[in-house]
């Protein structure tokens, strides 16, 4: 079975754990402060401050932007549910607009409809989806507009660009996941960037217990700290990053050619934009059935997302008008894309994607991709 995701771990990151287990440093300390700067100074921003996770992040950024109790944030349902509940747990409201069908990102419409409407929006959440930027340029418009706080959740787009700008450089705060299945992985863990000092102060004490120094607490906060051990292995994740999105790059530029005739959608890259295909999504009618065919020929492949936010049981009593969200929920498929594949792992790929959509036996399908290769 050719995977969706393959974490690739090497020598490097385990000296690194190594180099911690050695040092006595397990928890939080100078590990965690030295991939805190690299990685901010990767994305352009002045200030980094790592958590537990992409979620705790999100979580401990609205905190810190005094977003709670009576505010609402303009956020995607089509999205990973985390993005909604961070929002939630800081005591807010996400407000769903819907999607752009050729992005799957915010709509910048859709937004500033939803803006105009209401008088408690505070915040917009933009999702940088699969690894493809959003317009960061009409949603930093429409917050500088309104006066409110832009956010990156930047879980699935490390190193992606915009205009020439890394992710993570946008917004008032940035939000990454280092999760095993992300571009880079720390095991588990997370990231704020922001070019706020005093932003970046209050999300590292609001992720340190409220602390303001030793045992001095001015504020109620969580226990999101990350261990030396993940920031270990971050640190030698990210100078492996900038090869691995041109691997990934590469893949699909490959998959694209093939299967741009194939009967499927294939992913866009909108022009000013550089994605970095954490996942490689495609839309098809007969989702479902291409996937269990996938499936029997070898090739892994996952849905993100089945159901929108705004129609999961959590959510129920959230009202939305998000027909193209609720559309795509029906259609994506990605297929793998990983820096791990073969060039044989890619025509195995399309070859079984074009024997379903085509109806081609998977044998014409593969000699069909070796004389077009």
């Amino acid at each position: 079975m050719i995977p969706i995701a393959n974490p690739r771990i090497g020598d490097a990151e385990s000296e690194g754990v190594q180099r911690v287990l050695e040092s006595g440093q397990l928890a939080d300390g100078e590990e965690v402060r030295r991939f805190e700067d690299e990685f901010s100074e990767f994305c352009g921003a002045a200030h980094g401050v790592a958590t537990t996770n992409g979620t705790t992040a999100l979580h401990a950024t609205f905190e810190a932007l005094g977003i709670g109790e009576g505010d609402a944030v303009v956020t995607t349902p089509f999205s990973f549910v985390a993005s909604a509940n961070a929002v939630r747990l800081a005591g807010a409201e996400p407000v769903f607009a819907d999607v752009h069908p050729s992005t799957f990102t915010l709509d910048p419409r859709e937004v500033e409809a939803v803006v105009r409407e209401r008088d408690d929006v505070e915040a917009i959440l933009a999702v940088h989806l699969y690894g493809l930027p959003a317009a960061m340029d009409h949603l930093r418009e429409i917050a500088d507009e309104h006066d409110l706080a832009l956010v990156e959740d930047a879980a699935q787009a490390h190193g992606a660009e915009f205009d020439r700008r890394r992710v993570g450089s946008f917004g008032d705060a940035a939000c990454f996941s280092f999760y095993p299945t992300k571009n880079m992985t720390t095991g588990e863990g997370g990231m704020v960037t922001t070019d706020r000092a005093e932003l970046a102060e209050r999300v590292a004490r609001f992720a340190d217990h409220g602390r303001i120094s030793g045992y001095e607490h001015g504020e109620v906060g969580h226990n999101f700290r990350m261990t030396s051990l993940c920031a270990a292995i971050g640190r030698a994740q990210l100078p492996k990053l900038t090869d691995h999105t041109i691997a990934r790059r590469g893949h699909a530029a490959y998959l694209t050619k093939r299967l741009s005739d194939a009967g499927v959608i294939t992913p866009n890259e909108p022009p000013g934009s550089r994605h970095v295909y954490h996942q490689y999504t495609v839309r098809h009618d007969d989702r479902d059935g291409l996937r269990e065919h996938l499936a029997d020929a070898g090739v892994g492949s996952g849905i993100y997302y089945p159901v929108p936010i705004h129609e999961q049981p959590a959510y129920e009593g959230f009202d939305a008008d998000c027909p193209v969200a609720e559309r795509a929920a029906e259609q994506v498929l990605s297929l793998p894309v990983h820096p791990s594949l073969s060039t044989d792992d890619l025509r195995r790929i399309c070859a079984a994607v074009e024997s379903y959509t085509t109806g081609d036996s998977p044998e014409l399908a593969a000699d069909r991709g070796r004389r077009s290769a």
